[in-house]
């Protein structure tokens, strides 16, 4: 589906700048800025939004290092690697609907919290925690005040699957058994 076809679809207008110079060698040019203006019959404001397309000719930025600039821990700085409970595995099984049962799961597991672990060898003495994502200004908040309504034909028909006024979400994850039975399960799956 094109920009415009969409745009039609959703009832946005589309402005295209374009720089008066010329990118590409075939004479084509590459957008610099496209205006999405929406306008909707049931409510009453338009929203402009600007989209910027950054080109990779810009100068590189001095804060970001050109190359990488960590290094890998050794092992031996590295915290010695903790038993994982069984106890523990249930929890994190309901919690994140993965399945642990077999060894190669469990071995998995002890690799990410592995990885992880190279996270406490990081000297952090004299950074102050981050607060913010944009830490050079200030984040303004809109009072919490309906400023459009009656919207809800529309977005119903941004989805895929609806029945009556509902959306229909995506079925999720199968329980997974309990101790017991995972237990048995671990007992046969052993190679």
């Amino acid at each position: 589906m094109s920009i415009s076809s969409l745009c039609a679809t959703r009832r946005v207008s589309l402005t295209i700048i374009r720089p008066s110079f010329s990118f590409l060698t075939n004479g084509h040019s590459i957008p610099y800025g496209v205006n999405f203006i929406r306008r909707t019959p049931s409510c009453s404001q338009s929203r402009i939004t600007n989209v910027t397309r950054l080109f990779s000719s810009r100068p590189h930025n001095p804060k970001v290092p050109e190359v990488p600039t960590w290094k890998p821990v050794a092992e031996d700085q590295l915290p010695t690697p903790a038993h994982i409970p069984a106890d523990l595995v249930d929890k994190l099984e309901r919690l994140a609907l993965v399945d642990f049962r077999t060894k190669q799961g469990l071995a998995c597991l002890e690799k990410a919290i592995r990885f992880a672990d190279q996270l406490h060898v990081v000297d952090t003495s004299g950074v102050d925690p981050m607060d913010s994502v944009l830490e050079d200004r200030a984040l303004y908040l809109r009072d919490d005040t309906v400023m459009e309504g009656d919207c809800a034909e529309e977005l119903l028909q941004l989805s895929k699957n609806t029945v009556e006024e509902y959306f229909v979400a995506p079925p999720g994850n199968i329980p997974l058994p309990k101790r017991e039975e995972r237990a048995a399960m671990l007992k046969h799956s052993e190679f």
